[in-house]
């Protein structure tokens, strides 16, 4: 993956790890946090303490929201993707994918919040829409929260929201903030499952 990533001039490998369990405190230490990781699914555990990506994911979401997470999997299985992506993923792929697309994620998490390729939308449909009811603070959205979220859902920046719809960058972020609030999520592609929960989006 390493030798994957040397292939573009605009990223750099700052931080590796062969398990989990040591990452948190690893990453206090640094005087400059990665935007981006990529966290395997499989990982060693903690003497006989299992510590996997879903652990991993959940401590990183906890201690460093502002970092960005990829799960790498062999599994391509919803159950799995749907589950990762609840715990505070902001995208998945598996193992065998093209390079392009690892390339892909890392530019759409760093620069819109999220990765959700047709796989996790599937899988969010299917394990988190079917089961779940609309969420109480939904009469709270306002007409125009609900065109950023929609716009959001469809792997818009915040700058290209704002151009679209003739407000500022900063009042896209504040409509985010509110909208992460108002739906409990804890990033944007929180926003993106709540959306599909409430039927605001449509998916193939």
């Amino acid at each position: 993956m390493k030798a994957i990533l040397g292939n573009w001039p605009n990223l750099e490998v700052v931080f590796e790890s062969a398990e989990g369990y040591s990452v948190i405190e690893r990453l206090k230490a640094l005087k400059e946090l990665p935007d981006v990781m990529l966290v395997d699914l499989s990982l060693p555990p903690n003497g006989k303490i299992e510590y996997t990506g879903v652990e991993l994911t959940r401590d990183l979401s906890e201690h460093f929201p502002q970092v960005k997470i990829i799960i790498l999997s062999v599994h391509d299985d919803e159950n799995f993707i749907a589950r990762l992506i609840e715990q505070g993923a902001h995208g998945y792929l598996v193992k065998d994918c093209d390079p392009q697309e690892v390339y892909d994620a890392i530019f759409s998490v760093h620069t819109k919040g999220s990765y959700i390729n047709e796989r996790t939308l599937r899988a969010i449909q299917r394990n988190m829409g079917k089961k779940s009811k609309p969420a109480k603070s939904f009469a709270d959205i306002t007409k125009r929260e609900v065109e950023i979220l929609k716009l959001t859902c469809q792997q818009h920046t915040a700058e290209e929201i704002a151009e679209k719809l003739f407000i500022s960058v900063k009042t896209v972020n504040g409509h985010r903030n509110n909208l992460l609030q108002k739906t409990g999520s804890r990033n944007v592609t929180g926003l993106v499952i709540y959306a599909i929960k409430n039927n605001l989006v449509d998916v193939i």
